[in-house]
């Protein structure tokens, strides 16, 4: 009888063990599902990068974050009198502002005198500075003064076709007083209309 005690306690005894072993197995296995965060979290650190190489994307063409419709030409420029190519006439572009402009179709929407100014800015929204953008005209700058202003002088843009130009900070690199046009192009598809800007030497007669 007191074997068959001993007995009885020993195989209680292996099994509380092997239900401890159980229990190690079983945290062990919980392991797993905080590892499997790690693909979240790279997903995640992936964002920002898809987001810059859009925004390079956009500072190396411009043209995909322009806004499709651009809208009236700003208040107090003047139309020009005698334009090359007036309102309606269908020309080609020689400009290389963004992919799929060069050599594309486009309808004059309007013709200006003015002053109008390539700059480099840093966006409001953030990110890499802008450099060398094609165009602004003197009448999208903040109290700018008399034209034309030297290249290096430092403007505030209020000029919005793009996403964080509004309000940015910027530096004139160059400018010209050739006429300065609105025009209606389609890029890759999209139709962009009163697109801003182009002036006369990167237009030609239609093809």
């Amino acid at each position: 009888m007191k074997r068959t005690t001993t007995l009885a306690s020993l195989a209680l005894a292996s099994t509380l063990a092997l239900t401890a072993c159980g229990g190690t197995d079983a945290d062990n296995t919980s392991t797993p599902p905080a590892t499997t965060s790690t693909p979240t979290t790279a997903t995640s650190d992936a964002s920002p990068t898809d987001t810059t190489t859009s925004h390079s994307e956009g500072m190396g063409g411009m043209g995909h974050q322009h806004d499709p419709h651009g809208g009236p030409a700003p208040g107090g420029i003047e139309p020009a009198t005698d334009p090359t190519y007036p309102v309606g006439t269908t020309v080609t572009l020689t400009a290389d502002h963004m992919p799929g402009m060069q050599g594309a179709e486009a309808t004059i929407t309007g013709a200006f005198d003015t002053t109008t100014y390539s700059v480099t800015y840093t966006p409001t929204t953030g990110g890499e500075p802008v450099t060398d953008h094609r165009w602004v005209v003197h009448e999208e700058l903040q109290d700018p003064g008399q034209p034309p202003l030297q290249e290096g002088t430092q403007v505030v843009l209020e000029a919005d076709h793009m996403a964080g130009m509004q309000g940015a900070e910027a530096t004139i690199e160059d400018s010209t007083d050739e006429t300065v046009y609105m025009v209606d192009i389609v890029i890759d598809g999209m139709e962009m209309t009163n697109h801003k800007w182009v002036v006369e030497s990167e237009i030609q007669p239609a093809q």
